[in-house]
């Protein structure tokens, strides 16, 4: 039987993945020369709410706080989440603890809203770095 995840345990799993991509990110780039440009700011010059969080992840992950701060702060929720989710799993796989309860429709739509709410802050940090704001 597959096992459920809610969604800070998705987003948790997201964390761990993007942790290791950022590891891994400057070899890959000093050896192909590629990068991952941002689609949004490549075709029309404006920064999206999610710029900086590929140069955020690895300043974070080789502990230069301060770059990662500079490039997208969201990257230290992404990356509380992670810490937090990631030993939940780890146990629950144990079956030390329990399957996650469900969200009830309203704890859903305020996380939707709030998600919709660190959207647009970060869109505004994201514009302000830019020059926009």
């Amino acid at each position: 039987m597959r096992k459920q995840f809610s969604v800070p345990e998705r987003l948790g799993g997201f964390g761990a993945a993007a942790a290791v991509a950022a590891a891994c990110w400057p070899m890959f780039t000093a050896s192909t020369g590629l990068g991952a440009p941002c689609l949004l700011f490549t075709f029309t010059g404006i920064p999206c709410p999610g710029c900086g969080l590929t140069t955020a992840a690895v300043a974070l992950v080789h502990g230069h706080l301060g770059a990662a701060a500079a490039a997208n702060p969201g990257i230290f929720g992404l990356a509380a989440v992670t810490l937090v989710t990631i030993p939940l799993i780890m146990l629950r796989q144990f079956g030390l603890i329990g399957a996650p309860v469900p969200w009830s429709d309203r704890a859903r739509s305020r996380m939707g809203r709030a998600m919709l709410v660190a959207a647009a802050v970060s869109w505004a940090f994201q514009l302000h770095r830019f020059g926009f704001a």
